[in-house]
């Protein structure tokens, strides 16, 4: 996969560079990124993070988005981008994370792929 600032659609993974790591999330329109995160995607309260929906704004921060672009043998693993909103607004709630093992990363892979992975380690 490689990341270009262009626009995502419906079922993209997006990702924004937040100080020193990259924040994942599910595109499925403007007003809706699913991520595992805090709403607003500030402070560090693990017990507090959980799957949520938010808008492209308070997603990023006000930062610069980058589209998950898929080569072909990840297109060809990947669910339809109906399948992968429908799978990511189902785990909407969800709590457990932690930064090494159940992160927003995982949890994109898991929405797009059904691999509990983060990129680079498949």
């Amino acid at each position: 996969m490689i990341w270009k600032t262009v626009p995502p659609k419906r079922g993209d993974i997006i990702r924004v560079k937040m100080s020193f790591y990259f924040h994942y999330g599910i595109y499925v329109d403007d007003d809706t990124v699913i991520q595992f995160g805090l709403p607003d995607n500030t402070g560090v309260l693990p017990d507090k993070i959980a799957v949520c929906s938010t808008d492209v704004y308070a997603f990023s921060c006000g930062n610069l988005c980058e589209t998950g672009i898929m080569d072909k043998r990840d297109r060809k693993n990947a669910f339809s981008p109906e399948k992968v909103v429908s799978r990511a607004k189902e785990r909407i709630g969800e709590t457990g994370y932690n930064m090494t093992e159940n992160n927003c990363e995982h949890f994109v892979n898991m929405c797009v792929f059904g691999e509990h992975t983060v990129f680079g380690e498949k």
